[in-house]
């Protein structure tokens, strides 16, 4: 049974080996102390919500959502800035249900919306955001400074 719930500190040894992995993804190498330490920190510090998916009692993925405002709404959002699930759990729901978990935080919230990005080349990705609603912003382009 699929189950996403929203985590708390106490499930910091459960999300942790899921954000390693999500983090190798993208080439960092593998660090689970250094995981479960930011993890841990963004939890007990109340920086980030993070939604915590299982299947049959497994940790299978993961969201983590940060808050942030709009000044020209004056109103909360969230940027969602991590989604993973791991390989054998793809492909059954978890990922559409991590995201519909999102987006109903998100209206508890009475926030405006939630902002992501993704790899340009990241298609399967894409093809679910756009399959809950998400839309390319025609209206602006985002920038970042690397430090």
């Amino acid at each position: 049974m699929l189950d996403v719930r929203r985590a708390t500190s106490a499930d910091v040894d459960a999300i942790a080996p899921l954000f390693d992995s999500y983090r190798r993804v993208y080439g960092q190498a593998p660090d689970l102390e250094g995981a479960r330490g930011f993890v841990g920190e963004r939890l007990a510090r109340g920086e980030s919500v993070v939604l915590l998916a299982t299947l049959d009692g497994a940790a299978v993925g993961f969201v983590q959502l940060y808050p942030s405002f709009s000044s020209v709404a004056m109103r909360r959002q969230w940027i969602l800035n991590d989604l993973f699930v791991t390989q054998p759990a793809r492909r059954r729901g978890v990922g559409l249900a991590l995201m519909r978990a999102a987006e109903a935080l998100a209206r508890e919230d009475g926030a405006r919306g939630i902002s992501l990005g993704t790899m340009k080349a990241n298609r399967k990705a894409k093809a679910l955001y756009e399959k809950v609603g998400y839309q390319m912003d025609v209206d602006f382009d985002y920038y970042l400074l690397s430090l």
